[in-house]
């Protein structure tokens, strides 16, 4: 049960989003902007997947799951694939750019000032650039706050993983700009 009462059994950031409609917009569009906006050298996987590290390291079931399964969807993998990423992902075969940016994404969840020139020249080394750079500690920050957010009011969330798996198909298709209060 929440902290506080929703009015609602929608789980997660969707129970607050309804339970708030004033800010449910604005941290929607963040989400849409951040993660699907297609100008962008990063793929929405490869966002949806800093997204799900981070949620990850801060321990937000809702969160993690849920990005994680549409970072899946994206990235033609599986949870277990994703689950092994956000375990070790110097182990698996992402790309050493990616592996570069979810060092530095690590760093912003412990705190901004946990980033350093070094893994930013090792980002750059590996082929980031600026924008890519930039969007991670966006993502990585705003992540932060969403699990903090969703973990902070006590949300429920599913435990059954495959409800995450079965709406990333749609939640792909429709974004996030698509509002709990819409049929979308």
């Amino acid at each position: 049960m929440a902290h506080i009462e929703l009015n609602n059994d929608l789980p997660g950031i969707r129970g607050l989003m309804f339970y708030s409609p004033e800010t449910e917009a604005p941290l929607n569009a963040l989400a849409e902007q951040l993660l699907r906006n297609d100008n962008n050298s990063l793929s929405r996987g490869e966002r949806e997947l800093i997204a799900t590290y981070v949620s990850y390291l801060n321990d937000c079931f809702f969160c993690q799951n849920v990005h994680g399964a549409v970072a899946g969807h994206y990235l033609g993998c599986n949870i277990d694939e994703i689950d092994a990423i956000k375990a070790n992902f110097s182990a698996t075969d992402l790309s050493p750019k990616i592996k570069a940016l979810l060092a530095i994404a690590g760093s912003v969840q412990k705190g901004g000032k946990h980033v350093t020139t070094e893994q930013i020249e090792a980002a750059r080394a590996e082929g980031a650039d600026d924008r890519e750079i930039h969007d991670t500690v966006l993502i990585a920050a705003a992540f932060c706050m969403y699990n903090r957010y969703v973990d902070g009011l006590g949300t429920w969330a599913p435990q059954d993983r495959q409800i995450y798996i079965d709406r990333a198909p749609e939640r792909a298709e429709v974004g996030y700009i698509s509002s709990i209060f819409k049929k979308v």
